[in-house]
Formats: structure tokens, C-alpha cells, sequence
């Protein structure tokens, strides 16, 4: 049985986990014979024998411990995603899968050594207190994460609601030191985090994750604009740092025609190729449509900012998304213990692999991060509509969402040219 789950970019730093992932179901052993492993497992039985019978310290000598030890070690030498999870480090997973976790609310990625954040989670304790993404987590309780894998990390970030963590993170931006105690929370984020109509008829729907309920929640509030008579739409995938993969087909499905190719994975091996296609009830939807995206956006949310993209079903709008193309696939274990590994990359419907490049924007508009943490605000206190009580509840007062106008901008001017090409009734009507 089969069943694919796009996991978060980057490990979970009280967030979402790594990238995308199909898991399978898979014995750990092999029917046949296979002399260079055979060779080298009696080499590993040889080594865990000597330490084993012979280490000073028995406690520290069980066959258990050094086996897992030496699972994690192998795991970690391949790449940033691939880990051994202990049966602890699974469960956790799961309910990240299923949207709910205990945490500080962090997506974040190892990359060239460094565990970097990705995006804070909507409403988290981490957004609140201003973590912003492109920060660098360094310790976390005055314990250095260098040498961790990231099983150890999201262990250490994780926690149960009301209990504190002390981070310290490095912001490059501003070669400043910032050391943080935050208080844990259940974070259990909905995937539509805004759904309205703007001026001019324009449909605004920003999906801030994709979980199992995403494609729901996403094709409800769509249904609910569509009624509203929308005439474009925006969807707003910044600081998305991805999720599920079937979630993640299931919101392009609307944009495609049934049978419609929307995203394949391709392992080693030619035959390794899946293809992931529009299902019997898409929707074809035939409405201009602008995405935006910046650097936050990762993983499942460039899938569907791809596909969108290479099919010419939506303008991209914003800034380079983060770059997070690699599969990984989980294989669970005995003893309630799993084996992620990478296993191959996803394509855009045209072959474009975006793993460590990113979705450049056909409309790039920049944002500095000040700017950026300004704006996820005024996104997040949608309450506060009067300008000078907010300038007085947060030190600033509300700047202009630059890549949301331009965004808007843009289906405007499609709107305005489909207009200027309809022919007129005089004209249709013929002579």
C-alpha cells in the first residue's frame, strides 16, 4: 500500500518536517543475495562485537544503543533529509502530518551546515516574537545544534504546550545575536489562513501550509468566491513552507483538466518515474490567476506554483522560492521506528527540476525583511483596520503590500487586454 505525503521543508524546528516524501511500506531485508552487502555487514557485526564486549563502560556498550547510533551516523553522511527516526521522532512526525504538533512554530532546513528557518508558522510563538525567516538557529537551551542530526534538533525544539525553550539564533542581515525564551504551544495552523474578494472583482485566498484537510479547506473557499462572481484570483503561497504532496495536487487540481499532468517524481532509475495527474473531478477553472511567492516558499507550495507556472495557467509574482525539489521516502521499521531517504526529485509538468534554484517570478518584486516582518503582521492582525490604533499597538504603521498590489496590478491588465480583444457586437454581428 501506498500512501504520499509531502513532509515540510527542512527539519521541524517546532514546524513542519523536511520535503517531499512518498512512503512506502518495504521490508528492511532483501530475498536475494548480494555479496559487497553480505561482506560489509559481517565487517559492521565484527566492529559492534569488539565495542560491545570490550568498551569500558557497559551502559554505554549495549548492542541497542550502538546499532541506533550507527544508523543515524550512516543516515546523516548522505544528505540534510535523510535520518533514522526512533520511534518517538516517527510519532512526532505523524502529527505533524496531521497538523498538530507541540512547538515553537518553525519550519526550518539544514543547508551548508547551518539550520536555517524557513518561515515561522501564522500565529506561532516564533512569529510573535518576531523570528524571522533566513535567521540561523545556533543553540537551543546553550547546546550547540552543529553536529546534530535533525531528528535531535526537532526533538529538542519539541516540547509539550507550556513548557519554555531558550533559543539562540544569528540574523545575517543584521550580523545580530538574538537569544530568545519561548513558550511551547499546540500548533495546529488551518491551511486557509484568508480567504476575501478585493477591489475589481479579484479573489484572494492565502494557504499558509497544506496538511490532510488543505485540499478541503482550499476548494471550499474557492467555491465561496467563485459564488462571490470573482473575476481573477491571487494565491498567496509566501512563507509557505509546503506540506503534504497529495494536498498539494489536490489545490492545482482545479487549475487542470482531468488527466492532466500536474507534477512527476523520478528516482534512479528510468522505471522509477511517477506521474501525478489532475483527477476525474478538476476543475479546469478558467480564471486569470497570479501567485505570489518569495523565499518562504517551499516545498509543496512549489509544486503548485510550478505547475501553475510551466503550464501558463498563472503569473508568478514576488521573489526566487526557496528551492526544494528532493523526494524523500519513508520506510517504516519494527519497533514503531522509520527510515527516511532520499529517493528522488519532483518535476515541473515540463521537466524543470526548481531543487536548489527555486521558482523565479515572472513579475519579481523584492521585499526586505524589516519590510517582510511588517507585513506578516498587518497580515496577522487583520483586526486592527484602523491605521493610528495600529501604529500605536506595534511601533509602526501599516506599509503598502507591495507584491499583493503588483499582483493585483497585473490581473488587472489581463482583464483590461481580454477586454480590449473581445470583439463588439457591431463587429461580431457582421455586415
Amino acid at each position: 500500500m501506498l500512501k504520499r505525503i509531502l513532509i515540510i521543508v527542512g527539519g521541524a524546528a517546532c514546524g513542519l518536517l523536511l520535503a517531499t516524501a512518498v512512503t512506502r511500506v518495504r521490508p528492511a531485508w532483501s530475498l536475494w543475495p548480494n555479496r559487497d552487502l553480505n561482506r560489509n555487514t559481517a565487517y559492521f557485526r565484527s566492529v559492534l562485537d569488539l565495542v560491545g564486549k570490550n568498551y569500558m563502560e557497559e551502559k554505554d556498550a549495549g548492542y541497542d544503543r550502538l546499532t541506533r547510533a550507527a544508523l543515524e551516523g550512516m543516515l546523516h553522511s548522505l544528505d540534510p533529509h535523510s535520518e533514522f527516526l526512533k520511534a518517538d521522532a516517527y510519532r512526532e512526525l505523524n502529527e505533524e502530518i496531521n497538523g498538530k504538533f507541540g512547538g515553537i512554530g518553525i519550519q526550518v532546513e539544514r543547508r551548508n551546515g547551518k539550520v536555517l528557518v524557513i518561515a515561522p508558522i501564522a500565529d506561532s510563538p516564533a512569529e510573535r516574537a518576531g523570528v524571522q525567516r533566513g535567521d540561523e538557529i545556533v543553540k537551543v537551551d546553550e547546546q550547540s545544534l552543529e553536529k546534530l542530526g535533525m531528528d535531535k534538533i526537532i526533538e529538542r525544539l519539541h516540547g509539550k504546550p507550556g513548557t519554555k525553550v531558550e533559543v539562540m539564533f544569528f540574523r545575517p542581515s543584521k550580523l545580530q545575536t538574538l537569544v530568545l525564551t519561548l513558550t511551547r504551544e499546540a500548533i495546529k495552523a488551518e491551511s486557509v489562513r484568508d480567504a476575501h474578494v478585493l477591489a475589481d472583482g479579484i479573489g484572494y485566498i492565502q494557504l499558509t501550509q497544506f496538511t490532510e484537510g488543505t485540499g478541503a479547506e482550499f476548494k471550499a473557499a474557492l467555491k465561496r468566491l467563485q459564488a462571490a462572481g470573482i473575476k481573477a484570483l491571487i494565491l498567496d503561497l509566501r512563507n509557505n513552507p509546503g506540506g503534504l504532496f497529495d494536498a498539494a495536487v489536490e489545490v492545482a487540481e482545479p487549475f487542470f483538466k482531468p488527466g492532466e499532468l500536474i507534477v512527476y517524481t523520478q528516482g534512479r532509475t528510468a522505471d522509477s518515474r511517477e506521474e501525478l495527474r489532475a483527477g476525474s473531478s478538476a476543475g479546469g477553472l478558467n480564471l486569470p490567476v497570479a501567485v505570489l511567492v518569495n523565499a518562504g516558499t517551499a516545498s509543496a507550495a512549489e509544486v503548485v506554483a510550478g505547475a501553475l507556472k510551466d503550464t501558463s495557467r498563472a503569473v508568478v509574482v514576488g521573489e526566487t522560492t526557496f528551492g526544494k525539489g528532493s523526494v524523500q521516502t519513508i520506510f517504516r521499521l519494527k519497533n514503531g521506528e522509520a527510515l527516511r531517504l532520499t529517493t528522488a526529485r519532483y518535476y515541473t509538468p515540463g521537466g524543470v527540476s526548481i531543487h536548489e534554484k527555486g521558482i523565479e517570478p515572472q513579475v519579481p518584486v523584492v521585499v526586505s525583511l524589516e519590510e517582510e516582518a511588517k507585513l506578516r503582521l498587518q497580515r496577522l492582525r487583520t483586526d486592527l483596520t484602523d491605521p493610528k490604533e495600529f501604529a500605536a499597538r506595534f511601533g509602526f504603521e501599516p506599509v503598502e503590500d507591495r507584491p499583493l498590489q503588483t499582483a493585483s496590478d497585473v490581473l488587472k491588465g489581463v482583464d483590461l487586454l481580454a477586454v480590449r480583444s473581445r470583439p463588439s457586437k457591431e463587429k461580431a454581428a457582421g455586415p
